[in-house]
Protein backbone atom coordinates (compact mmCIF):
# COMPACT_ATOMS: atom_id res chain seq x y z
CA UNK A 1 0.00 0.00 0.00
CA UNK A 2 1.32 3.51 -1.00
CA UNK A 3 1.78 5.44 2.23
CA UNK A 4 1.19 8.63 1.83
CA UNK A 5 1.19 9.48 5.50
CA UNK A 6 4.26 7.52 7.37
CA UNK A 7 3.89 6.62 10.85
CA UNK A 8 -0.23 7.90 10.72
CA UNK A 9 -2.41 5.06 12.37
CA UNK A 10 -4.22 2.33 10.45
CA UNK A 11 -7.25 1.09 11.57
CA UNK A 12 -8.06 -2.86 11.95
CA UNK A 13 -11.84 -2.98 11.82
CA UNK A 14 -13.93 -6.33 12.69
CA UNK A 15 -17.50 -6.57 11.73
CA UNK A 16 -19.20 -8.71 13.53
CA UNK A 17 -22.77 -9.97 14.49
CA UNK A 18 -22.91 -8.35 18.42
CA UNK A 19 -25.33 -9.16 21.30
CA UNK A 20 -27.08 -8.17 24.21
CA UNK A 21 -24.49 -6.87 27.04
CA UNK A 22 -27.37 -7.41 29.45
CA UNK A 23 -30.78 -9.34 30.09
CA UNK A 24 -32.21 -6.06 29.17
CA UNK A 25 -30.40 -5.25 26.25
CA UNK A 26 -31.68 -8.63 24.82
CA UNK A 27 -35.11 -7.30 23.63
CA UNK A 28 -33.40 -4.23 21.87
CA UNK A 29 -30.86 -6.71 20.56
CA UNK A 30 -33.47 -8.57 18.75
CA UNK A 31 -35.56 -5.72 17.29
CA UNK A 32 -32.72 -4.54 15.79
CA UNK A 33 -32.01 -7.87 14.18
CA UNK A 34 -35.70 -8.80 12.77
CA UNK A 35 -35.59 -4.85 11.56
CA UNK A 36 -32.74 -5.94 9.11
CA UNK A 37 -34.34 -6.46 5.86
CA UNK A 38 -30.60 -8.28 4.60
CA UNK A 39 -30.72 -10.58 6.75
CA UNK A 40 -34.76 -11.44 7.34
CA UNK A 41 -37.27 -9.94 5.02
CA UNK A 42 -40.91 -10.55 7.09
CA UNK A 43 -44.02 -11.05 5.22
CA UNK A 44 -45.86 -7.96 3.67
CA UNK A 45 -42.67 -5.53 2.60
CA UNK A 46 -40.16 -3.09 3.56
CA UNK A 47 -43.46 -1.08 5.62
CA UNK A 48 -44.34 -3.63 7.73
CA UNK A 49 -40.89 -4.94 8.77
CA UNK A 50 -40.53 -2.91 11.77
CA UNK A 51 -43.85 -3.26 13.23
CA UNK A 52 -43.11 -7.11 12.71
CA UNK A 53 -40.02 -7.02 14.04
CA UNK A 54 -41.51 -5.45 17.49
CA UNK A 55 -43.69 -7.64 17.74
CA UNK A 56 -41.47 -10.73 16.99
CA UNK A 57 -38.53 -9.34 19.28
CA UNK A 58 -41.36 -9.18 21.97
CA UNK A 59 -42.61 -12.49 22.16
CA UNK A 60 -39.14 -14.24 22.05
CA UNK A 61 -37.73 -12.17 24.28
CA UNK A 62 -38.68 -14.05 27.69
CA UNK A 63 -37.19 -17.01 26.43
CA UNK A 64 -33.52 -15.86 24.39
CA UNK A 65 -33.48 -14.09 28.10
CA UNK A 66 -33.34 -17.14 29.83
CA UNK A 67 -30.83 -18.84 27.17
CA UNK A 68 -28.79 -15.92 28.19
CA UNK A 69 -29.31 -15.80 31.64
CA UNK A 70 -27.74 -19.70 31.68
CA UNK A 71 -24.98 -18.91 30.05
CA UNK A 72 -23.78 -15.47 32.14
CA UNK A 73 -26.46 -12.74 31.83
CA UNK A 74 -24.84 -12.08 28.51
CA UNK A 75 -22.67 -12.54 25.04
CA UNK A 76 -19.06 -12.84 25.76
CA UNK A 77 -18.96 -12.15 21.74
CA UNK A 78 -17.59 -8.65 22.26
CA UNK A 79 -15.03 -9.44 24.27
CA UNK A 80 -13.52 -11.80 21.89
CA UNK A 81 -14.59 -9.43 19.11
CA UNK A 82 -12.15 -7.04 20.93
CA UNK A 83 -9.34 -9.08 21.74
CA UNK A 84 -9.02 -10.88 18.28
CA UNK A 85 -9.17 -7.15 16.81
CA UNK A 86 -6.07 -6.24 19.55
CA UNK A 87 -4.32 -9.40 18.73
CA UNK A 88 -4.16 -9.03 14.91
CA UNK A 89 -3.36 -5.11 15.40
CA UNK A 90 -0.17 -6.07 17.71
CA UNK A 91 0.92 -8.67 15.33
CA UNK A 92 1.02 -6.26 12.64
CA UNK A 93 3.05 -3.39 15.02
CA UNK A 94 2.64 0.05 16.53
CA UNK A 95 1.12 1.61 13.44
CA UNK A 96 -1.96 -0.31 14.00
CA UNK A 97 -5.02 0.49 15.90
CA UNK A 98 -7.61 -2.07 16.50
CA UNK A 99 -11.46 -1.59 16.16
CA UNK A 100 -15.18 -3.27 16.32
CA UNK A 101 -18.49 -2.31 14.40
CA UNK A 102 -21.45 -4.40 15.68
CA UNK A 103 -24.36 -4.82 13.19
CA UNK A 104 -26.90 -5.07 15.68
CA UNK A 105 -25.61 -3.77 19.14
CA UNK A 106 -22.68 -1.69 20.57
CA UNK A 107 -20.58 -0.66 19.74
CA UNK A 108 -22.18 0.13 16.15
CA UNK A 109 -20.39 1.18 13.01
CA UNK A 110 -21.68 4.84 13.54
CA UNK A 111 -19.39 5.13 17.03
CA UNK A 112 -16.54 3.07 15.49
CA UNK A 113 -16.29 5.40 12.53
CA UNK A 114 -16.53 8.47 14.88
CA UNK A 115 -13.87 7.33 16.74
CA UNK A 116 -11.45 6.36 14.15
CA UNK A 117 -12.40 9.80 12.80
CA UNK A 118 -11.22 11.34 16.46
CA UNK A 119 -8.30 9.17 16.50
CA UNK A 120 -6.71 10.64 13.28
CA UNK A 121 -7.24 7.41 11.55
CA UNK A 122 -7.19 8.10 7.95
CA UNK A 123 -6.64 4.37 6.18
CA UNK A 124 -8.29 1.06 7.53
CA UNK A 125 -8.60 -2.29 6.78
CA UNK A 126 -12.00 -4.31 7.35
CA UNK A 127 -12.39 -7.14 8.34
CA UNK A 128 -15.66 -9.39 8.11
CA UNK A 129 -15.65 -12.07 11.44
CA UNK A 130 -18.07 -14.31 9.05
CA UNK A 131 -15.58 -16.45 7.30
CA UNK A 132 -18.31 -17.38 4.74
CA UNK A 133 -19.79 -14.53 2.73
CA UNK A 134 -23.22 -14.38 1.87
CA UNK A 135 -25.58 -10.70 1.80
CA UNK A 136 -27.17 -11.96 5.29
CA UNK A 137 -24.45 -11.75 7.32
CA UNK A 138 -21.14 -9.88 5.73
CA UNK A 139 -23.45 -7.72 2.95
CA UNK A 140 -25.77 -6.76 5.29
CA UNK A 141 -22.33 -5.72 7.94
CA UNK A 142 -20.50 -4.19 4.86
CA UNK A 143 -23.73 -2.05 3.82
CA UNK A 144 -24.04 -0.49 7.25
CA UNK A 145 -20.16 -0.04 7.65
CA UNK A 146 -20.29 2.05 4.16
CA UNK A 147 -23.08 3.80 5.28
CA UNK A 148 -21.30 4.70 8.55
CA UNK A 149 -17.93 5.71 6.72
CA UNK A 150 -19.80 8.19 4.81
CA UNK A 151 -21.42 9.43 7.04
CA UNK A 152 -19.45 9.81 10.01
CA UNK A 153 -15.93 9.71 8.20
CA UNK A 154 -15.64 10.33 4.76
CA UNK A 155 -12.07 11.34 4.35
CA UNK A 156 -11.21 7.24 5.61
CA UNK A 157 -10.04 5.11 2.61
CA UNK A 158 -10.47 1.28 3.27
CA UNK A 159 -10.52 -1.98 1.63
CA UNK A 160 -13.08 -4.40 2.98
CA UNK A 161 -12.46 -8.25 3.35
CA UNK A 162 -15.48 -9.77 2.66
CA UNK A 163 -14.45 -13.55 2.56
CA UNK A 164 -11.43 -15.79 4.01
CA UNK A 165 -12.96 -19.59 4.24
CA UNK A 166 -10.29 -21.32 2.71
CA UNK A 167 -7.45 -18.92 3.72
CA UNK A 168 -4.77 -21.20 4.65
CA UNK A 169 -4.00 -19.56 8.81
CA UNK A 170 -7.84 -19.70 9.36
CA UNK A 171 -7.80 -23.43 8.02
CA UNK A 172 -4.72 -24.41 9.57
CA UNK A 173 -6.26 -22.77 13.25
CA UNK A 174 -9.52 -24.79 12.91
CA UNK A 175 -7.58 -27.73 12.46
CA UNK A 176 -6.32 -27.83 15.33
CA UNK A 177 -9.58 -26.77 17.23
CA UNK A 178 -11.01 -30.38 15.71
CA UNK A 179 -7.28 -32.62 17.16
CA UNK A 180 -7.77 -30.26 20.63
CA UNK A 181 -11.31 -31.68 20.52
CA UNK A 182 -10.87 -35.24 19.30
CA UNK A 183 -7.96 -35.11 22.92
CA UNK A 184 -11.52 -34.83 24.84
CA UNK A 185 -12.25 -38.66 24.11
CA UNK A 186 -10.29 -41.52 25.41
CA UNK A 187 -7.63 -43.20 23.55
CA UNK A 188 -9.71 -46.31 22.90
CA UNK A 189 -12.35 -44.43 21.80
CA UNK A 190 -10.64 -41.52 19.65
CA UNK A 191 -10.80 -43.73 16.45
CA UNK A 192 -14.63 -44.36 16.40
CA UNK A 193 -15.83 -40.56 16.97
CA UNK A 194 -17.66 -39.09 14.58
CA UNK A 195 -16.37 -35.28 13.17
CA UNK A 196 -20.18 -32.89 12.66
CA UNK A 197 -19.23 -29.75 11.67
CA UNK A 198 -22.19 -27.46 11.97
CA UNK A 199 -22.47 -23.98 10.88
CA UNK A 200 -25.30 -21.22 11.19
CA UNK A 201 -28.26 -22.36 8.79
CA UNK A 202 -29.63 -19.56 5.95
CA UNK A 203 -33.16 -19.78 4.49
CA UNK A 204 -32.77 -21.73 1.49
CA UNK A 205 -33.65 -18.86 -0.77
CA UNK A 206 -30.25 -17.02 -0.06
CA UNK A 207 -29.08 -20.00 -1.45
CA UNK A 208 -31.39 -20.06 -3.98
CA UNK A 209 -30.67 -16.59 -5.02
CA UNK A 210 -26.76 -17.18 -5.65
CA UNK A 211 -25.51 -16.71 -2.74
CA UNK A 212 -21.57 -18.96 -1.97
CA UNK A 213 -22.58 -19.23 0.98
CA UNK A 214 -22.85 -23.31 1.20
CA UNK A 215 -20.69 -23.45 -0.87
CA UNK A 216 -17.88 -21.79 1.05
CA UNK A 217 -19.21 -23.70 4.44
CA UNK A 218 -18.33 -27.38 2.62
CA UNK A 219 -14.94 -26.37 1.07
CA UNK A 220 -13.65 -25.17 4.67
CA UNK A 221 -14.62 -28.64 5.97
CA UNK A 222 -12.80 -30.36 3.44
CA UNK A 223 -10.09 -27.86 3.33
CA UNK A 224 -9.91 -28.90 7.49
CA UNK A 225 -10.17 -32.70 6.79
CA UNK A 226 -7.52 -32.82 4.75
CA UNK A 227 -5.43 -31.42 7.56
CA UNK A 228 -6.96 -33.97 10.21
CA UNK A 229 -6.82 -36.93 7.71
CA UNK A 230 -8.85 -39.46 6.78
CA UNK A 231 -11.71 -39.43 8.83
CA UNK A 232 -15.63 -39.45 8.62
CA UNK A 233 -17.05 -36.55 8.73
CA UNK A 234 -20.76 -34.88 8.65
CA UNK A 235 -22.09 -31.31 7.83
CA UNK A 236 -25.46 -29.81 9.60
CA UNK A 237 -26.75 -26.34 9.96
CA UNK A 238 -28.11 -24.88 13.42
CA UNK A 239 -30.20 -22.05 14.53
CA UNK A 240 -32.87 -22.57 12.52
CA UNK A 241 -36.56 -20.30 13.11
CA UNK A 242 -39.52 -19.24 11.79
CA UNK A 243 -41.68 -20.88 9.29
CA UNK A 244 -39.50 -20.66 5.96
CA UNK A 245 -37.38 -22.92 3.94
CA UNK A 246 -34.14 -23.76 5.93
CA UNK A 247 -30.75 -25.30 4.41
CA UNK A 248 -30.48 -28.95 5.31
CA UNK A 249 -29.85 -30.93 6.97
CA UNK A 250 -30.78 -29.52 10.39
CA UNK A 251 -27.95 -30.58 12.75
CA UNK A 252 -30.29 -32.17 15.12
CA UNK A 253 -31.43 -34.13 12.38
CA UNK A 254 -27.86 -35.27 11.87
CA UNK A 255 -27.66 -35.88 15.27
CA UNK A 256 -30.84 -38.36 14.95
CA UNK A 257 -28.85 -40.04 12.50
CA UNK A 258 -25.75 -40.55 14.41
CA UNK A 259 -27.80 -41.81 17.26
CA UNK A 260 -29.43 -44.38 14.97
CA UNK A 261 -26.55 -45.22 13.20
CA UNK A 262 -25.20 -46.81 16.66
CA UNK A 263 -22.28 -43.50 17.15
CA UNK A 264 -20.89 -43.94 20.48
CA UNK A 265 -19.33 -40.54 20.40
CA UNK A 266 -19.88 -37.50 18.38
CA UNK A 267 -17.64 -34.34 18.76
CA UNK A 268 -19.90 -31.35 17.40
CA UNK A 269 -17.12 -28.43 15.15
CA UNK A 270 -18.65 -25.05 15.13
CA UNK A 271 -17.85 -23.45 11.57
CA UNK A 272 -19.42 -20.89 10.72
CA UNK A 273 -18.52 -19.19 14.21
CA UNK A 274 -15.14 -17.85 15.04
CA UNK A 275 -15.78 -17.20 18.62
CA UNK A 276 -18.04 -18.40 21.35
CA UNK A 277 -21.73 -16.41 22.08
CA UNK A 278 -25.03 -17.96 22.64
CA UNK A 279 -25.13 -20.93 19.86
CA UNK A 280 -21.77 -22.49 20.72
CA UNK A 281 -22.56 -21.64 24.50
CA UNK A 282 -26.16 -22.68 24.98
CA UNK A 283 -27.43 -23.89 21.38
CA UNK A 284 -24.56 -26.82 21.76
CA UNK A 285 -23.25 -26.63 24.82
CA UNK A 286 -27.08 -27.11 26.73
CA UNK A 287 -29.03 -27.83 24.31
CA UNK A 288 -27.45 -30.36 21.32
CA UNK A 289 -25.72 -31.83 24.74
CA UNK A 290 -28.46 -32.80 25.96
CA UNK A 291 -30.37 -34.08 23.03
CA UNK A 292 -27.81 -36.06 21.39
CA UNK A 293 -27.31 -38.37 25.48
CA UNK A 294 -31.41 -38.43 25.28
CA UNK A 295 -30.79 -40.04 21.78
CA UNK A 296 -28.10 -42.81 23.49
CA UNK A 297 -24.69 -40.52 22.35
CA UNK A 298 -22.94 -41.28 25.70
CA UNK A 299 -19.76 -39.20 24.54
CA UNK A 300 -20.88 -36.07 23.16
CA UNK A 301 -18.41 -33.33 22.96
CA UNK A 302 -17.27 -29.49 21.07
CA UNK A 303 -14.22 -28.54 19.69
CA UNK A 304 -12.52 -25.01 21.23
CA UNK A 305 -13.96 -22.16 19.55
CA UNK A 306 -10.81 -20.25 17.93
CA UNK A 307 -11.82 -16.79 20.32
CA UNK A 308 -8.10 -15.49 20.90
CA UNK A 309 -5.85 -19.13 19.41
CA UNK A 310 -2.66 -17.41 18.78
CA UNK A 311 -2.65 -19.62 15.15
CA UNK A 312 -5.68 -17.82 14.32
CA UNK A 313 -5.07 -14.51 15.55
CA UNK A 314 -1.57 -15.07 13.06
CA UNK A 315 -3.61 -16.35 10.40
CA UNK A 316 -5.86 -13.33 10.18
CA UNK A 317 -2.77 -10.68 10.80
CA UNK A 318 -1.24 -12.73 7.28
CA UNK A 319 -4.53 -12.43 5.50
CA UNK A 320 -4.83 -8.21 6.68
CA UNK A 321 -1.24 -7.82 5.38
CA UNK A 322 -1.79 -9.30 2.51
CA UNK A 323 -4.23 -7.04 1.54
CA UNK A 324 -2.00 -4.09 2.74
CA UNK A 325 0.41 -5.57 0.53
CA UNK A 326 -2.17 -5.64 -2.59
CA UNK A 327 -4.00 -2.28 -2.08
CA UNK A 328 -2.49 0.91 -4.51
Amino acid sequence: MKDENPGSPIGIVLLNMGGPDSLEAVKPFLYNLFADRDLIQLPLGALLQKPFARLISHFRAKKVVENYRAIGGKTPLLHWTQRQAEGIAARLGATYRPYVAMRYWHPRADETLAQMAADGVQRAVVLSMYPHYTGATTGSSVKDFQRAAAAKHPALKYRVIEQWYDWPGYLDALAQCVRAGLEKFSEDLRPQVQILFSAHALPQKFIDRGDPYLEHVLDTARGVMKRIGNRSWRMGFQSRSGPVKWMEPDTVEVIDQLAAEGRPAVLLVPISFVSDHIETLHEIDIEYREHARAQGIVHFERSPSLNEQPEFLAGMADLVSNELENWR
